[in-house]
C-alpha cells in the first residue's frame, strides 16, 4: 500500500467534507497530528478507528487502502491486492516482533549470566552477591510478561495432529512446556495435545 498515496486521498475526502483536521480529528476522538501524520504519509488509521473514518468521510475501505475510489471494475481486484498487502505487512511486522523477543531475551540472559559471574568471582560480602544475582534477575522478570505476549499473538501456531493454525490465549502459551518456538498445547479445533510449531501464515 502506498502510504503517501493513501494520505493525499484522506485529505482531499477531508476537504471535500469541509472538515479541517482538527474537525476530523474530534470527530474521531484522536488529536489533529494523528490526522496530519496520516495525510503525509507517515503513518496508517488505526484499525479500530477505520470504519468510522470512512463514514466520515464517505468511503469504503477498499477506497482507503486504495487511496483512490474504486470502480465496481476494478473492486475485486483492488480488493484482493489490499488483502494480500495487509497480510504481507502483518508478517513483516510478525517477523519485527519475534526478531525483537530474541534479542530482548538474549539480552536479558547475558546481564543475568555477566552480574552470576561477577558475584561467583569477585572478592566482595555475601550480601553484595545476592544484590548483583537479583539485579541480573529484574530484567528477565520485567520482560518475560512482554515476550510471553509477543510469542502468543505474533504468527500462529500449528496443531502437529490436524494441521490447523490459530493464536492461544495468554494462558496456554505461559503454562505450555516448550522447545525454542515450539509449544505442547490442546489444539482448539481437533482437542488434542501435541507439539505446536509456530509459524507466520494463516495458511
Amino acid at each position: 500500500m502506498n502510504q503517501a498515496k493513501i494520505g493525499s486521498f484522506i485529505a482531499q475526502c477531508r476537504k471535500e467534507k469541509g472538515l479541517t483536521q482538527a474537525q476530523l480529528a474530534e470527530k474521531l476522538n484522536i488529536t489533529d497530528r494523528a490526522v496530519s501524520k496520516w495525510e503525509t504519509g507517515r503513518a496508517m488509521p488505526d484499525s479500530s478507528i477505520m470504519l468510522e473514518l470512512c463514514e466520515i468521510l464517505g468511503i469504503t475501505v477498499n477506497d482507503l487502502l486504495s487511496g483512490e475510489v474504486v470502480t465496481v471494475d476494478n473492486y475485486n481486484k483492488e480488493l484482493e491486492n489490499n488483502l494480500l498487502e495487509m497480510v504481507r505487512q502483518k508478517e513483516q511486522a510478525d517477523k519485527r516482533l519475534l526478531t525483537f523477543e530474541i534479542i530482548t531475551g538474549t539480552s536479558c540472559i547475558a546481564v543475568l549470566l555477566g552480574l552470576c559471574v561477577i558475584a561467583a568471582y569477585a572478592q566482595i560480602e555475601d550480601w553484595l552477591r545476592i544484590l548483583l544475582i537479583v539485579i541480573g534477575m529484574v530484567p528477565t522478570i520485567i520482560a518475560c510478561p512482554f515476550m510471553i505476549k509477543i510469542e502468543q499473538t505474533a504468527g500462529y501456531y500449528k496443531c502437529e495432529k490436524c494441521g490447523h493454525r490459530y493464536i492461544p490465549t495468554y494462558t496456554s502459551v505461559f503454562f505450555s512446556m516448550h522447545f525454542g518456538r515450539t509449544r505442547y498445547m490442546k489444539c482448539p479445533k481437533c482437542g488434542k495435545r501435541s507439539w505446536n510449531k509456530k509459524v507466520l501464515t494463516k495458511e
